[in-house]
């Protein structure tokens, strides 16, 4: 029997467009005929149907209201104007009835009948829009401070973003969980539309629970709200429902892990003993551009011809900005002396590309004069690396590329590189088994090496 009320109450969306239809077709015949009124009978029978299409609305309507969970108050405003415009159809059906069936009605103005008519309808497809998409759906797109200035309330949907250095000291309630569910969960929770009475705009909501009771609990399996994020979400069950906005797997696991620390409303995450691994996926990504995020005089025109002449490439890394990448791809015969030649760009040099060369350990002590550097490529080269930490003077490297070379040092030297991110050691004379990262993860020493998984299709023999 729910089955079928919930089916029928599904209908309301399609069935709700007839009476609309019928009315409106109605008042243009209506007024199209104001003068010649030869259309009595015709107008009776529309506004009939109209009535009859109405009331299967309200039927419809109701529910709809009852298998959806929405409240009475958010609905009783559109359910009792669509009953009157149902019971006003019928009225306008009398009236326009032959005289001995309309009775007293037949003194009533039909223009004062038709504007209630539109009136009605009107308002009632109005509270109707209320339901589907809130109050504030016309001015929904206006700043915030537009809607307050219109006396409308303002529920803050900010983004769940979280920095490494401050996601110990966020407040765990309204820093973490109430924008997942500002985002999420308050357009079908809040008190303009409050699907199965339940709020989720405010702890008092929360706590407080729905019609079908706490959503709430001590661990996350237990709790319907979390429950009912993991629904299959075609489920009918399912929260949010299909068609809006879904948290990401992300944002379940925080959601879980909330729960399971007692659902804490007060203190911070690190006080809630969180763990570190909730928030990573919510920490900004940078995305580095190559070159440090300053700006550097433009280098001689002359410099860089004199440098190309040579056979180094030297290339702008961007439009916007003055460094250069620098490749000795095309100049394998470069060495230690040969760097004298790149001091007159040295404060442009971001990229230097080295791989291939004849240059020996002897050159550290030359690139430790580039402050720029940021990239450099050694591989393929005979240094050592016994002179590298030499290169722990520049702030802005961000990566090293060591593999072919005859590199062969403690990579723990890498530790004191500060914004060192990358070094690369593939083929290279260092234990391939080493450390992966160091510097608390934020150094990653690739060693290469990669295999892909086999696959059915790998023994296949064509």
């Amino acid at each position: 029997m729910e089955m079928i009320q919930q089916l029928l109450g599904r209908l309301h969306p399609l069935i709700v467009h007839l009476p609309i239809g019928f009315i409106m077709l109605a008042l243009l015949l209506q007024w199209y005929d104001r003068k010649e009124k030869e259309w009595s009978k015709l107008l009776s029978l529309i506004f009939f149907w109209a009535g009859v299409t109405a009331v299967l609305a309200c039927i419809t309507g109701y529910l709809q209201y009852k298998g959806e969970g929405y409240s009475f108050d958010s609905v009783k405003w559109h359910l009792w104007s669509g009953i009157v415009t149902a019971l006003f159809c019928f009225v306008m059906y009398l009236r326009l009835a032959p005289k001995n069936f309309s009775g007293f009605l037949e003194k009533a103005p039909l223009s004062i009948l038709g504007i209630v008519a539109f009136l009605l309808i009107s308002f009632t497809g109005h509270q109707g829009g209320n339901i589907t998409h809130g109050e504030d759906y016309l001015i929904e797109p206006l700043p915030n401070s537009v809607k307050s200035l219109l006396g409308y309330e303002v529920i803050e949907e900010k983004e769940l973003v979280l920095t490494e250095d401050n996601w110990e000291e966020a407040l765990v309630y309204e820093d973490v969980i109430q924008p997942i569910l500002n985002s999420k969960c308050v357009s079908c929770h809040n008190p303009k539309k409050t699907k199965g009475e339940l709020l989720l705009h405010s702890k008092e909501g929360i706590l407080k629970g729905g019609e079908s009771g706490d959503v709430l609990a001590m661990h996350s399996d237990e709790s319907e709200l979390y429950n009912r994020m993991v629904l299959p979400i075609d489920d009918d069950d399912h929260m949010p429902p299909e068609g809006k906005k879904q948290p990401t797997k992300e944002e379940i696991k925080l959601i879980a892990a909330w729960m399971d620390v007692g659902h804490p409303m007060k203190g911070t995450v690190k006080e809630n003993k969180l763990k570190k691994e909730l928030f990573t996926s919510f920490f900004p990504t940078k995305t580095y551009t190559g070159h440090p995020e300053t700006e550097i005089a433009e280098a001689s025109k002359d410099s860089i011809q004199m440098i190309e002449d040579y056979g180094i490439y030297v290339d702008p890394i961007s439009e916007s900005t003055h460094f250069l990448s620098v490749s000795c791809i095309n100049k394998p015969t470069f060495k230690d002396s040969d760097f004298e030649r790149l001091l007159s760009i040295k404060q442009q040099i971001a990229q230097l590309d080295l791989g291939g060369t004849e240059v020996s350990d002897a050159i550290f002590t030359q690139l430790a004069q580039l402050p720029n550097l940021s990239i450099l490529k050694l591989d393929d080269t005979k240094i050592t690396g016994s002179q590298i930490d030499q290169l722990n003077v520049l702030n802005h490297l961000r990566s090293i590329n060591l593999t072919g070379s005859n590199f062969n040092q403690d990579v723990q030297l890498f530790s004191s590189f500060k914004n060192l991110e990358r070094v690369y050691l593939y083929k290279t004379e260092v234990d391939q088994n080493g450390p992966k990262n160091l510097n608390d993860g934020r150094l990653v020493l690739d060693y290469g090496n990669y295999q892909l998984p086999t696959i059915p299709s790998d023994s296949i023999i064509y």
